[in-house]
This record gives structure tokens, sequence and C-alpha cells, in this order.
């Protein structure tokens, strides 16, 4: 099981948002969010900030850091590759450890149908591969500034539990770490196979903007009403 950063808004929580960081960050990454998303009592929600294992990229000389998956190449251009040559074990890493903190949440009272997934960049990645896979149905998913890995598996391995699950996508038009036209190749990619894909763009870099919060606060208070 990852150690994880956890943040209640109220005693019992009823729900969860298992938020991954991106390459190099850690679960304290997006800690500061949380007061922006929910004020304190407004919801009984818990935040679930996971450290990813400390592991040797290739892109950034085989130096060890925190990254749910081994990045082989500089950039991938700037649509959807289906042939690229990606992580696989890596992500299958990923997905196990994720499925993992779902399962503990379930333990703790807090069903799949209350539980949202998402992550910025390389954890946003990693929830666009997870939960279309995943065998039951979760609340949202969040894919913040990242791409849709391992695309060409994608409509063999899905599941129709969460054919039907929204998911906001966001990305700067100005990111030059991932091209917003890769973000668009991923929003169609999952359009056309069927997906609730809820578009985002914002004048920013690989960043989050105060608008974009402002957007995934609303997504939050949607996709997990009150009880």
């Amino acid at each position: 099981m990852l150690d994880t950063l956890d943040i209640e808004t109220a005693p019992a929580p009823n729900a969860a948002i298992i938020w991954l960081h991106g390459l190099g960050a850690d679960a304290h990454d997006f800690e500061t969010i949380v007061p922006a998303l929910v004020a304190p009592g407004e919801r009984a929600w818990r935040f679930v900030f996971p450290n990813a294992p400390v592991r040797p990229v290739t892109v950034n000389g085989g130096m060890p850091m925190r990254a749910w998956y081994d990045i082989k190449s500089l950039g991938r251009g700037t649509v959807i590759d289906p042939n690229a040559d990606e992580d696989l074990a890596g992500f299958w890493d990923a997905d196990a450890r994720l499925r993992a903190l779902i399962a503990r949440e379930s333990a703790a009272g807090i069903p799949a149908s209350r539980i949202v997934v998402g992550g910025f960049s390389q954890g946003g990645a990693v929830s666009l591969y997870s939960a279309p896979r995943y065998p039951e149905r979760l609340a949202g998913v969040l894919a913040l500034s990242c791409y849709l890995p391992l695309a060409g598996r994608l409509s063999k391995e899905r599941n129709a539990a969460n054919q039907a699950t929204p998911i906001f996508m966001a990305h700067g038009d100005g990111d030059q770490v991932l091209p917003i036209s890769l973000g668009l190749s991923s929003r169609d990619w999952l359009s056309e196979q069927g997906f609730d894909v809820d578009w985002h763009a914002y004048a920013m870099a690989h960043s989050v903007c105060p608008a974009e919060v402002a957007d995934i606060r609303a997504f939050l208070l949607r996709v997990l009403p009150v009880l």
C-alpha cells in the first residue's frame, strides 16, 4: 500500500477523492488546493494524496524520482499514437496501486460510486488508464494536463461499469510539456469510444489556474451530491 497524505473536510467522510501527483512531485503537491475545492464542514469528503514509488526515469537519464511509470522518450508528439512505446508494466503497477487505494476506501465505508480518481500530468494519465478498466462504477475522473495512455488497448480492455462515468479533462493552451493538441486528441479518442468527457481549456502553461480550480469544484459537487 502506498503511503498517503489524507485530508478530511468533515468527520465521517462519505466520499473520497484520490489525487495522483505528477512526475517528480509528491503527496504534498496539491495539498493546498483542498480549501479552494470545499470549505471545512461543507462536505464530508476525504482527499487522498498518495506518494508514487521512486523509480528510474529514462528521459531523465535514469535518475530515480517519484514516478507512476517510466517515460522512455522525450515528448509524445501532438496526437495520440496507439503504437507509441509506453511503459505497460509501469501502468499495470500504477493501476494495481490505485485499485488498492480504492479498496482501502471501500473497506472504510466509502463505496466506489462515491470515489473520484484523478491527477495531474502523469497522475492524470494513470487515472485515464485505470478508470475505464475498473470493474465497479466510480463517481468521476479528473484528468488534468495529461493524455490518454496505451490508447490502442482501450477498446478491448475497457469495462462497461465506467462507460458513462463523467471525465473532467482540463488543459492549458500554453502547455509546453504536453501540448494541448495531445489533450484534444485524447479527448476525441475517448469521446469516439462513447465516454462522457467534460472538456475545459485555460490560458495557462503546464499548471493549474484559479478558473480551473473553480470548475473542478463544480464538477466534484455535481458527481458527489449530498447524501
